[in-house]
């Protein structure tokens, strides 16, 4: 490779967590570090060889999101300006490379343990569980939808978080059982209005959100903070505009030459979709790389910052 990448870090404060993409730091009680690296997943498989800036995208995406949001809803996102991380964690000073634009101070927060989806398009899950049954997390939809419709109103589905594997899609009833109605109906409104909010400002970009998925921690005082990532590639689908065909699949900014490369590989029976993953042709690497770079430049309108 070409590129610097970063597919694990190992800084100097003490490891909260380590997902498929994030490590997530604690700097004090009261805040953590999350640091996005270049690791990609697919079919719920952490391929072997990173995509260069993958963590650098996410990060400065979310940040893009979190700064727009400012004033509609209160979030956990601090900073993710690297002098200012520095500034304030000076244990990190030796590792500026390392965060260097992929990493996010974030104030802590108690997560909900539910996955907040906004689905306004027909796809994915949504559009198999459509067209095998006609409802979208267990609810009935409009009859004679195809692949992509646009629906008539955005709808929430939430979803479980699993540690492996896959979230299982619940109804919003179940929902409400587990959380206690009040949460769960403050958690769809909240969810509602920031795809909305994406949505609007998406489209004058040329995009469109086609879904989406939120996570939201909760405050000692009962307050919500928007949390982790919001509307990026790994999130949410992005769709050019003027590409847009209802009635298949669309063309997406996110890890779509790596699925396809995959979808190739498993058709041809020389991989069986699990652990371990096949080795990647710089190629496929590089053509993931570039579509996540574009996802932010056309989200942003500006160039992905170099650190």
């Amino acid at each position: 490779m070409t590129e610097m990448t970063i597919a694990r870090t190992e800084l100097p404060l003490p490891l909260l967590r380590r997902g498929k993409v994030r490590e997530v730091y604690e700097v004090d009680d009261e805040t953590l570090l999350l640091v996005a690296s270049d690791r990609v997943s697919a079919f719920d498989v952490v391929m072997a060889e990173p995509v260069p800036k993958k963590g650098i995208v996410l990060t400065q995406i979310s940040a893009f999101w979190f700064r727009q949001l400012t004033g509609t809803l209160d979030s956990h996102f601090i900073s993710a300006d690297t002098n200012e991380i520095l500034r304030r964690v000076p244990a990190l000073a030796n590792h500026r490379d390392i965060i260097a634009g992929r990493s996010m101070l974030c104030r802590r927060t108690d997560v909900v343990p539910f996955e907040c989806v906004v689905r306004g398009y027909l796809s994915g899950s949504a559009w198999a569980e459509y067209r095998k049954q006609g409802t979208l997390a267990g609810e009935s939809l409009a009859t004679g939808l195809i692949e992509s419709s646009r629906l008539e109103a955005a709808i929430f589905s939430p979803a479980t978080k699993a540690e492996t594997g896959h979230d299982e899609n619940v109804t919003f009833g179940r929902m409400q059982t587990e959380l206690g109605k009040d949460l769960a109906d403050r958690l769809r409104s909240l969810s509602l209005t920031i795809y909305n909010f994406g949505l609007e400002r998406a489209a004058k970009r040329g995009i469109i959100i086609a879904d989406t998925k939120f996570e939201f921690g909760q405050t000692p005082d009962g307050g919500l903070l928007l949390i982790d990532e919001v509307l990026t590639p790994d999130s949410s689908r992005f769709w050019p505009a003027d590409r847009y065909e209802p009635g298949r699949g669309q063309p997406s900014f996110d890890k779509q030459p790596l699925r396809d490369y995959l979808d190739g590989l498993k058709r041809a029976g020389q991989w069986n979709g699990n652990a371990p993953p096949p080795t990647l042709p710089w190629e496929v690497i590089r053509a993931t790389s570039v579509r996540y770079q574009d996802a932010y430049l056309r989200v942003t309108g500006e160039v992905l910052p170099a650190s």
